[in-house]
């Protein structure tokens, strides 16, 4: 379905809450009541990052049914959800014009401040937590955030579980498509010892045809601290599971035949995925003014995804099965020292060692595909291993109550060694040190307004197991890509209990190249600019209504482009990449018993090549609406309707020449209009 006219689901963006600013002011928004206790000493706040900083509070995330936890920053202001609803591979969180194709991931994705990309820069891991889990998420749009390197183009989103605390909180949800969800969260916090337990299990039906799916996770939090509170030391562990069939992609004629059929090709497609994650946590404050942070990690990630692509005889490209087995280990160590009430000086280290394997086999056609056969030929048994150092130095000055400035640099190294199934061994290219300055100033004009602008530059490097990454025998080195972005904002009340962010922002890249490392697709696409304009509002209208809405316009262009088939791609647009994206919700507070709430989204189409020839899809608007009922102190009931207008939209991508030269749009159908309901318990 072609997306109605862009106000059908605009306004502005964003937020309400009881967020702590710092004295200068500053530019954090946030969704729902979130509550950051005030702290001169520690490390910083991420409210201290001067830029467009959205804060997703706990009681907009506990009580909310996904398939998969990065749906919910569907509820804030500029986020374009790539929603490929393939088993395992749900889909995926961007902004800032970034795409969710999978060729260009730019946004860093942290948890409790871990990093948790995989190599390629996929957001997997989000997948092992789950909403009662879910503390807060923190989206921080932008280049002048220095505290990450790797993935961390455009932004970088964190998600913060829960930890401390006394509570014994459950949720049983069952729903459309044969849904059955339990979650249980149990916190348990005595003298200095602070434990965390949290249990999920999800089954469905799925939405169409051979798409089902189960999977569990498992997690446990342990921190101690002394009498005094100068030392926290912890220890987080969480365990995944997930086996899912895959529905395919349709053609134009196979979805206007029916919106929930798997083609017969799809029987056999499936994913069986496990991921674990083990962290060690430990704080100290040293003294009143200088607090040191330390983090070391553990993840693993394995993954056996039989796909078939497309049902064109042709050839054994379309029919794979591809193998995954990636292992992280890590440390981020952070000293923050609160040098004067007018400078506080932060810096810190990383270290990151990935360690990976990949093997993709191809398979004789067939309906369906035969992955029980032998695969006609091996493209892939490849060992590779990334290595990344980087630091960090930040200065907060503050020479008066009103201006804030933050000049920061960062630095970035990366080595490592491939070896591909031919025997064939390369190094990754020498990009040496990686230089990533930035600045940032804010000034409140008055109590209720503040202006703030940045600058800064991150950057993109290439990843998979083969070349271009790596300098194997014939391949051609690639500089690594430099964003340098730009942003001018102001945060102001335009009236009473009600909060605005407006900001301006460009990036440009040069060199930038569409990466896919599952497929070993490397394209140049040259000088490229991303820049838009982003509009938040928040009104909390009486003690019953409050409303919030977003629009943000956005455009990502090559400038000047190496070629496609013999093509410039100069003045193209970046594919698969939305103008616009939007939000507008409403929640009424009947009385103490009743909420009712409604949320609109919306985003326009895209072109799905990089020519830019073959049309424009992928636009929506679609309505939400919930119910929540509180039966008593202890249990609630919510029902929640997704798609409430029965709106028909689908994600849509290009299948091209690799194919055997079946070149048309393929289809994922959305979800219809669908029904939950749970029952929520609080002990």
């Amino acid at each position: 379905m072609k997306a109605t006219s862009a106000s059908v689901a605009v306004l502005t963006a964003l937020f309400t809450a009881d967020l702590h600013a710092e004295s200068a002011g500053g530019s954090t928004l946030s969704l729902g009541e979130l509550t950051v206790t005030p702290s001169h000493n520690g490390p910083l706040l991420t409210d201290s990052i001067l830029t467009s900083v959205d804060i997703l509070a706990s009681d907009k995330i506990e009580d909310k049914n996904v398939s998969n936890s990065w749906e919910l920053l569907g509820q804030m202001p500029g986020i374009q959800l790539t929603e490929t609803r393939m088993g395992a591979e749900s889909g995926k969180v961007t902004f800032r014009a970034f795409n969710g194709e999978g060729y260009i991931n730019g946004i860093k994705t942290l948890i409790d401040g871990i990093p948790s990309n995989v190599n390629s820069g996929n957001q997997r891991f989000i997948d092992m937590i789950f909403p009662l889990d879910i503390d807060y998420i923190e989206v921080v749009r932008g280049t002048n955030d220095p505290r990450y390197g790797l993935h961390n183009i455009g932004g970088n989103i964190n998600f913060v579980t829960r930890q401390g605390g006394n509570y014994s909180d459950g949720r049983l949800t069952y729903g459309s498509f044969d849904t059955r969800e339990v979650q249980l969260a149990v916190g348990h916090e005595e003298g200095n010892f602070a434990q965390n337990y949290f249990m999920a299990k999800q089954d469905s039906q799925g939405v169409r045809e051979h798409s089902a799916s189960n999977k569990y996770s498992l997690g446990g939090k342990w921190f101690v601290s002394d009498d005094e509170q100068t030392m926290k030391l912890g220890v987080i562990a969480r365990l995944y599971h997930h086996q899912a069939e895959e529905a395919g992609f349709l053609t134009a004629e196979q979805l206007a035949a029916s919106r929930s059929q798997s083609p017969a090709k799809n029987d056999n497609d499936g994913d069986d995925r496990d991921m674990k994650h083990l962290s060690a946590h430990a704080d100290f404050q040293l003294n009143d003014d200088l607090s040191l942070s330390n983090k070391l990690y553990f993840n693993s990630y394995d993954d056996d995804r039989t796909v078939t692509f497309t049902d064109y005889p042709l050839g054994n490209a379309p029919r794979q099965r591809r193998q995954w087995q990636e292992r992280q280990t890590g440390m981020l160590s952070n000293l923050t020292w609160h040098a004067h009430e007018m400078l506080t000086l932060d810096g810190g280290i990383n270290y990151e060692q990935q360690s990976s394997e990949y093997r993709r086999y191809r398979y004789n056609f067939g309906i369906p595909t035969d992955f029980d056969a032998t695969p006609a030929r091996t493209q892939n048994d490849d060992s590779y291993t990334l290595y990344n150092t980087g630091a960090y130095v930040q200065a907060i000055i503050q020479p008066t109550e009103q201006l804030k400035i933050i000049p920061a640099y960062r630095v970035d190294q990366f080595s490592g060694n491939t070896e591909l199934m031919s025997g064939v061994k390369g190094k990754l290219q020498d990009y040496g040190w990686i230089e990533q300055p930035k600045l940032s100033v804010i000034y409140s004009l008055t109590p209720d307004v503040n202006v703030y602008a940045n600058w800064g530059r991150t950057f993109q490097i290439l990843t998979g197991s083969d070349g271009a990454a790596y300098l194997t025998p014939g391949q051609t080195a690639y500089a690594p890509s430099i964003n340098t972005g730009k942003e001018l904002g102001v945060k102001f009340q335009p009236f009473a209990d009600s909060q605005a962010r407006i900001a301006v922002w460009r990036q440009d890249a040069t060199d930038e190249v569409s990466n896919m490392p599952a497929t070993g697709t490397t394209v140049g696409l040259g000088k490229t600019r991303r820049q838009g304009i982003d509009l938040q509002l928040s009104v909390q209208v009486n003690e019953q209504w409050r409303v919030w809405g977003s629009h943000s316009i956005q455009e990502a262009k090559v400038i000047s482009a190496f070629s496609a088939g013999g093509q410039s791609l100069a003045g193209k647009e970046v594919f698969s990449t939305p103008r616009y994206v939007s939000n507008l919700g409403a929640d009424y507070q009947f009385n103490d018993a009743w909420r009712f709430g409604l949320q609109a989204r919306a985003q326009g189409d895209y072109y799905i090549d990089t020519l830019n020839e073959q049309g424009k899809y992928g636009g929506f608007a679609v309505l939400d609406a919930n119910v929540h009922y509180q039966l008593s102190a202890s249990t609630s009931l919510d029902l929640q309707v997704k798609n409430l207008t029965d709106s028909e939209y689908e994600y849509v991508w290009f299948d091209n020449f690799f194919w055997g030269g079946d070149d048309r749009p393929m289809f994922s159908p959305a979800p219809g209009r669908s029904a939950y309901l749970s029952v929520n318990m609080k002990l």
